[in-house]
């Protein structure tokens, strides 16, 4: 719409603003210039659902066992785990709803409008459509606002479109209707700022009828994203209650019939319920997940959510945002063409006009406004102006053409300023020693090259191809730079003659190519990606033939002709066509906010597991949605991070191959306790089985159960945590998402090596018995401990030999198996104990043989490890393989 057809639409007169009655009637129909929070659950109510989970439940009820049991012990740490990861689950929750305090705190807190004629300032919260904004550099946009005056004025939207430069805004409307928030050079945003310039407009919208408003309105999506390792757990606390439900049910029934006293057998199963619930393995988790993060902090990456850690090893896709994040948000000089040749070295080329001894360099630092320039390359962060200009200064400066000393020897005496109809700017300069004065000129090549006359090739002067000249500059804009051309004259007429006639009959000198570059690091870590099975896919605001450029150079894209799905392109996509489109699309420009989510639920719908990556406030929704988010620390906002699982301090794309390593490592480490605990319980659990069907006493006393669970599933599980990554933790595939905690052989290993363990007691009951030793009881006991010892060492890694990996390599877990010996010894030979523990003292050749026996089990699980790697045990034949 033209400004007119706005004014008389909200009928406002756009020079005298809105009365105050008319104010107060709108506010009364539209509300507060505000951005307001869904209803949300109250702390109480908060902290009570995190005791829903169903393994907590079977916590609970294994605190409740312990207690009848008479272990006050056991009772207190289950407890002391349950509320600790209670108040970990609502601490991280209540941090999740500032997301939305974040935002609002973006909004300015007052505003200048006119109003019956007067100019005030008014806090921003009562602003109503129809009312007149005043707006200059250094404001944020207090609403949406449609403009109807400017002056070079220009908006920092990098937070809501992911533009990398301020954009240019100007009183023209916008021919489509349906142009991304990019393109429409007539409105002005909430929560952007102005970058230079000044202006007056029209409010269009507020409240949450702005476009920040509708990414509250995603925000208040109380959509509850878990990560892979909460559902896998889920399952996992179901069929373990299920199970050690009915094995002690059978137990207790079994010695019953068998004659056993009823105590003694309520008892036993009481006892092995709470061995084989393992209330160590959310500790093991938090601490795990605890340790990652510590180190994540030490690379750089602040975890805000302690299963984001986990969830990065389950990742297949990172959708990441371009500007500030594969970038460096930082515009540079990439390449300087001659006019219809080919790349040239400015710095060495000088105009050919009499009397100016300037390179190229040197005539493009004089036409810009930076302030803060010095005659030395390192001061670069002191530079003050416009992004494109800084960065010609920058290049300049690296090229021995140094800004104050140029301004010095070339005083600037007039100029003709950029406005976004002109789209080139010109500045005067006085000629040192001569009358004559010298013009230098940039801006888009359109607007520069029909002015000029000649050009400069091969350091002479040529008439000008202006068409040849025009699509060498269309060529560079597709490599997706932004193009400027510079050009130069001195005075032919009269040196009093208008500084705009100098902008006639000019001497095109170059064609300059400038873009924000990636980050150095970056193209490795996309490598890296791709090596670990990870598809990287990026997803900007910015313009498609940037964003190719910038993809084909960090290989994001390796096909040049691969297309680039734009954000209206996306909108004319049904949700069931995105989700075949997101599989084979590895680049999105000039997308919206809600485009950004579509495709993060279109991944999830296919069964992926996505990560988002941004630092604007439109990344937001899509940051908060995904499966884990992980917003930038440096450039990014308070609502990205507010919304995120996990910042990157450094905002290096790189340090996400790291957070994916220790994701892995992590998940790996999780497994080994899951089979650790697993193996033992099953051991545990046979050895009372079937004890009554070989015709054997009661093997273990209720006591011997609980010590084992405390002491051996305690201290060498937790210290499984400490773990280092396995060498080929990066070469791998993502787990495939469907994959259950038990695939790759973990259940088979449980069950095998839970019978050996039962097998190996059980025999060496029956043979003390055979033999007449009265101490059978405490050698079954010290087998079956010392055999979850040697298992332990063994299950360090899933493949490779403990040797390979070294024997020391975890000095933590080394330290927990010889205290946990030196524990089971005390049970033995310490008198006090022995009263404790029903236990006697065994002879030296009783224990060397106890040790013997349960080192069985050590080279029984090396050998399972020598099949994996030799004979692909447990291998997965439909496993994924790694992207490409």
């Amino acid at each position: 719409m033209t400004t007119a057809a706005v004014a008389e639409q909200l009928r406002v007169d756009p020079a005298r603003g809105l009365t105050p009655n008319e104010v107060t009637r709108r506010q009364r129909e539209h509300g507060d210039n505000t951005l307001r929070a869904a209803t949300r659950r109250g702390p109480l109510r908060m902290l009570l659902a995190q005791f829903a989970d169903v393994m907590v439940l079977v916590l609970i009820a294994a605190a409740i066992i312990a207690a009848l049991v008479g272990d006050p012990e056991d009772t207190l740490a289950i407890v002391a785990i349950v509320i600790l990861n209670a108040v970990l689950g609502f601490v991280q929750e209540y941090r999740a709803e500032r997301a939305l305090a974040a935002l609002g705190a973006m909004a300015a807190p007052t505003a200048r409008v006119r109003r019956a004629g007067e100019e005030r300032t008014v806090p921003s919260h009562d602003l109503v459509p129809g009312d007149l904004v005043l707006l200059e550099a250094g404001n944020v946009v207090p609403a949406d606002v449609r403009l109807t005056d400017s002056a070079r004025l220009s908006v920092e939207e990098a937070a809501l479109t992911g533009e990398s430069v301020p954009v240019e805004k100007d009183t023209a409307p916008t021919s489509a209707t349906d142009a991304p928030l990019g393109d429409r050079h007539g409105m002005l945003y909430k929560g952007t700022s102005i970058a230079a310039g000044r202006g007056t407009g029209i409010v269009v919208a507020t409240g949450m009828r702005t476009e920040l408003g509708r990414i509250a309105a995603m925000l208040q999506d109380d959509t509850d994203v878990r990560s892979p390792l909460q559902l896998r757990l889920a399952a996992f606390g179901r069929r373990l209650a299920v199970l050690v439900i009915g094995l002690c049910t059978i137990i207790f029934v079994t010695g019953l019939l068998r004659g056993e006293p009823l105590g003694l057998m309520f008892m036993t199963a009481l006892s092995l319920a709470v061995a084989a619930i393992p209330e160590a393995l959310p500790a093991v988790i938090t601490v795990s997940l605890a340790l990652g993060a510590r180190r994540m902090v030490r690379q750089q990456a602040l975890i805000r959510r302690l299963p984001a850690v986990e969830t990065l090893g389950s990742v297949t896709y990172i959708c990441t945002d371009k500007t500030g994040t594969l970038t460096e948000n930082r515009m540079r000089v990439d390449v300087v063409q001659a006019p219809c040749g080919s790349a040239l070295e400015a710095s060495h080329v000088r105009t050919p006009l009499p009397h100016v001894a300037l390179t190229i360099a040197g005539v493009a630092t004089l036409c810009t406004d930076v302030q803060g320039a010095a005659d030395d390359a390192a001061a670069d962060d002191v530079l003050v102006g416009d992004p494109t200009e800084t960065a010609l200064v920058r290049w300049a400066t690296a090229h021995d053409a140094h800004k104050p000393s140029l301004e010095q020897r070339w005083p600037r005496i007039a100029e003709v300023p950029f406005t976004s109809e002109r789209a080139r700017m010109t500045t005067v300069h006085a000629a040192p020693g001569h009358e004559q004065r010298l013009a230098c000129t940039k801006g888009a090549p359109e607007r520069v090259v029909p002015h000029c006359d000649r050009m400069l090739r091969d350091g002479a002067l040529v008439p000008i191809d202006r068409a040849a000249v025009l699509q060498q500059a269309e060529q560079m804009a597709a490599a997706g730079l932004r193009v400027l051309a510079v050009a130069t004259n001195s005075d032919h007429g009269e040196p009093g003659d208008p500084p705009d006639a100098l902008e006639e009959h000019q001497l095109l000198l170059a064609l300059v190519g400038l873009i924000d570059p990636p980050r150095q690091e970056a193209a490795d870590a996309v490598r890296t990606c791709h090596t670990a099975g990870i598809h990287v896919v990026m997803i900007t605001g910015d313009h498609p033939a940037t964003a190719r450029a910038i993809a084909l150079r960090l290989g994001i894209m390796t096909d040049p002709t691969a297309p680039v799905l734009t954000g209206r392109a996306l909108a004319d996509l049904n949700d069931e066509a995105l989700r075949e489109q997101v599989e084979h699309t590895r680049v999105y420009a000039r997308v919206a906010p809600e485009d950004k989510l579509r495709i993060v639920r279109a991944l999830q719908a296919r069964g992926e597991f996505a990560a988002m990556t941004g630092d604007g406030v439109n990344d937001a929704p899509a940051l908060k949605h995904a499966d884990i988010g992980i917003a930038m620390g440096l450039g990014g906002t308070d609502v990205a991070r507010e919304a995120s699982h996990m910042v990157l301090l450094d905002d290096n794309f790189a340090t996400i191959v790291q957070a994916v390593r220790e994701g892995r490592r992590i998940y790996d480490n999780i497994r080994r306790f899951v089979r650790f605990v697993l193996s033992t319980n099953a051991g545990e659990i046979w050895t009372l089985f079937l004890a009554p069907f070989l015709g054997l006493p009661l093997p273990l006393l209720p006591i011997h159960i609980l010590w084992m669970n405390l002491v051996t599933d305690g201290l060498p599980g937790l210290a499984l945590a400490a773990e280092r990554a396995e060498r080929d933790v990066m070469q791998r595939p993502p787990r495939p998402p469907q994959e259950g905690i038990f695939a790759h052989g973990l259940w088979q290993h449980a069950v095998w090596v839970g019978l050996l363990m039962a097998a190996l007691s059980l025999g060496t009951l029956a043979w003390a018995r055979h033999t007449g030793n009265a101490h059978w009881q405490t050698m079954t006991f010290t087998v079956l401990t010392l055999s979850q010892l040697t298992h332990i060492m063994a299950i360090r890694s899933e493949r490779q030999s403990v040797f390979r990996q070294g024997v020391t390599s975890n000095p933590l877990l080394l330290l927990a198996v010889v205290a946990t010996l030196l524990l089971q010894l005390a049970t033995i030979y310490v008198p006090a104990m022995n009263r404790v523990f029903h236990t006697v003292p065994l002879t030296l050749g009783e224990l060397a043989a106890c040790l013997a026996i349960a080192s069985v089990v050590f080279v029984a699980v090396e050998f399972e490890k020598f099949l994996v790697r030799r004979r692909g045990l447990y291998a997965d034949p439909a496993a994924a393989t790694p992207a490409p």
